[in-house]
């Protein structure tokens, strides 16, 4: 296992078309809901313990070597709303591109050949965490922060935050971010004996629907 390469694989700037994307954020700056660090900070928290929880526990079953197959129909059953499955799914499809350029491995191109459309983003994430030789516990790390860093950073763009502000926003979400790490990983783990019902279905009806509103606006800053 190598700390760097989960540095690598959590940073913002590896190339996994994350920056594209809001993560709900410029809707609900749209509607009103986000509009300072305060507000960001109840978004974000809210994401993680939702979306973020169950990206955790699919990230970290893909990591422990569970059917990635399996795995991304259960992602698809966990994500009701046509545009977040797009999403998700164009997300896998470049991140897949990156972590097959930087840690190949005959695992990432098999999903990538079933999957060629894309398999779920944290699915191919898991994979991608495997195959560096990351543990199931480092892929639901990785994944939740991501879960948080999307938001942040659209909304440094979106409402001009002070960007120190955004990343304090971060740093006190890191007890939460670990107990939803924990959580999945812990999932994971029971997936032999429960199968995937183990994993998280946590909902967040209202990232769902301004989900696939903002899909439809004409002209929008992000993808997502």
């Amino acid at each position: 296992m190598s700390r760097a390469a989960l540095l690598i694989l959590a940073d913002g700037r590896f190339p996994a078309g994350g920056h594209a994307h809001s993560g709900g954020a410029e809707a609900a700056v749209a509607a009103g809901r986000l509009t300072d660090a305060a507000t960001l900070e109840t978004f974000c928290r809210g994401r993680l313990h939702t979306a973020g929880l169950v990206a955790a526990g699919l990230a970290a079953a893909a990591a422990a070597g569970h059917d990635p197959l399996l795995l991304d129909d259960a992602a698809d059953a966990r994500t009701p709303v046509p545009a977040l499955r797009q999403t998700a799914r164009r997300l896998g499809r470049q991140l897949m591109r990156a972590a097959r350029a930087t840690w190949p491995a005959p695992a990432l191109d098999a999903l990538a050949a079933a999957r060629p459309r894309g398999a779920h983003q944290p699915v191919v994430l898991g994979l991608a965490a495997r195959s560096a030789g990351l543990t199931p516990l480092d892929a639901a790390h990785a994944v939740a922060y991501e879960t948080l860093s999307g938001p942040a950073t659209a909304a440094v763009r979106l409402l001009s935050l002070d960007p120190f502000d955004a990343t304090a926003v971060l740093a006190r979400l890191a007890d939460d971010l670990d107990r939803v790490a924990g959580r999945g990983a812990d999932a994971a783990e029971r997936i032999t004996a429960e199968g995937t019902d183990a994993l998280p279905a946590a909902s967040a009806p209202l990232l769902d629907i301004t989900a696939q509103q903002h899909a439809a606006w004409p002209v929008r800053l992000f993808a997502s």
